[in-house]
């Protein structure tokens, strides 16, 4: 598991498209000095490419296929050999919406007529799936102001006229997108 880990960190992923991963939960065993009969890790793999993505992905499995052999020379298999099961258990797939768009163009307009700067960056949210499927879509702040995103101690300051200022935004970009002057 350990050599997993560490081969997968030796992979220079792309900066362009930007490509990230991590290995973010590990656990497994029964006590610290017991043969565990089952451990775990779970992979945070994104991309702004699905092409990129997929070949990660492709590493990935190849990195565990080559410990999982590693393992199993280094051991006795008398008992039974190392294997492993990969399980898919989310999937943000990778899209993006052209800057050029209705829907980009006009909630950029939205952001900047409340007086926030606009500004384009590739993320993980529920834009995702629609800009997968070739439908325009964009994701948009909430008004408020945040840090630490996905830590244990994220936050998000949702103070009632800085909300209000971001729901605004929101709507007024939806009724622009949809025509309504």
């Amino acid at each position: 598991m350990a050599r997993s880990v560490v081969d997968l960190y030796a992979i220079d992923a792309p900066k362009t498209p930007k490509t990230t991963y991590s290995a973010s939960v590990t656990g497994g065993g029964t006590s610290v000095n017991s043969i565990p009969n089952e451990v775990f890790m779970d992979f945070d793999m994104r991309s702004e490419s699905a092409e990129q993505l997929a070949k990660l992905d492709g590493k990935l499995l190849a990195i565990l296929d080559a410990a999982v052999a590693g393992e199993n020379a280094a051991r006795s298999t008398r008992f039974g050999k190392v294997s492993y099961e990969a399980k898919l258990i989310g999937e943000r797939p990778a899209g993006r919406t052209d800057p050029n768009t209705d829907i980009v163009r006009l909630t950029q307009a939205a952001v900047a007529a409340a007086g926030f700067t606009p500004t384009h960056e590739a993320s993980s949210t529920d834009s995702n799936v629609p800009m997968s499927l070739g439908i325009p879509a964009v994701t948009i702040g909430s008004g408020g102001t945040g840090g630490r995103a996905h830590a244990l101690d994220e936050w998000i300051d949702v103070e009632k006229a800085a909300s209000v200022k971001g729901m605004q935004v929101g709507l007024a970009a939806l009724l622009a997108t949809a025509g309504v002057d």
